[in-house]
């Protein structure tokens, strides 16, 4: 006699969450401050102003920007500024800083966008493999904003789970 197969993982109640979905998806762009100093060194208003009102920015069009500074150069804040004002007309998104620290930025700001009151109550499990590298980060962060309305936090598979944080 053959009994039914039970997929027990199906049937268990458990919400994946995959945090690849998360991730940043555009491609980034980084605009360099130093192409405008005049010199190498030094930040000219009137020259910077018209420099950039005369700059291509279609090469930022819908890319994440990064506004940087390759140079060790004194740099007022308002450059940034007024340099964010005209990419954010093109860019999808603008940050001062780094590839890497923009990337970090806009995945906690994907992740904060999550309604965690979808996961009140539930067992959830960070997916814990897939086909990108998910920085530590990120792992600590959704286990910070479901921790207060989760069940239970695991990270792995459903088939193999280790426990994170189970409600008391």
């Amino acid at each position: 006699m053959s009994e039914a197969i039970i997929n027990k993982v199906a049937n268990s109640g458990l919400i994946t969450i995959d945090l690849e979905k998360y991730a940043p998806n555009n491609e980034v762009a980084v605009f360099d401050l130093k192409d405008h100093l005049f010199m190498g060194m030094i930040l000219k208003e009137k020259e910077y102003r018209e420099g950039l009102k005369n700059f291509d920015w279609q090469p930022f069009k819908e890319k994440n920007a990064a506004i940087i500074c390759s140079v060790d150069a004194i740099i007022p804040v308002w450059a940034y500024m007024l340099a964010a004002s005209y990419l954010q007309e093109v860019a999808h998104e603008v940050y001062v800083g780094s590839v890497e620290e923009m990337g970090k930025h806009i995945f906690l700001k994907n992740l904060s966008a999550i309604d965690i009151n979808n996961y009140a109550d539930q067992r959830i499990v960070v997916k814990g493999c897939g086909d990108r590298q998910i920085e530590s980060f990120a792992y600590a962060e959704i286990t910070r904003l479901l921790k207060p309305v989760a069940k239970s936090i695991m990270y792995g598979e459903p088939c193999s789970t280790v426990p994170v944080y189970k409600k008391k």
